[in-house]
């Protein structure tokens, strides 16, 4: 994944009611989602063409 942005979000910033679900490397979140509402984000572009599999990434998004 590419990122364009250096925003970023602390784990001891995290309410308890998101699970990480994807992260870099580096240890840096890239992914959440809500424990109780179907409710995800992502801190990357997977729409991007410097994306490894992003148009299944998307698909599979569309999907949950």
């Amino acid at each position: 994944a590419t990122r364009y942005h250096s925003l970023i979000v602390e784990r001891k910033s995290l309410p308890g009611v998101f699970q990480i679900t994807a992260w870099t490397k580096d240890n840096e979140i890239m992914g959440i989602a809500h424990k109780n509402f179907p409710i995800w984000g992502v801190q990357f572009h997977p729409e991007s063409i410097l994306t490894k599999e992003g148009k299944q990434l998307l698909k599979n998004f569309i999907n949950l």
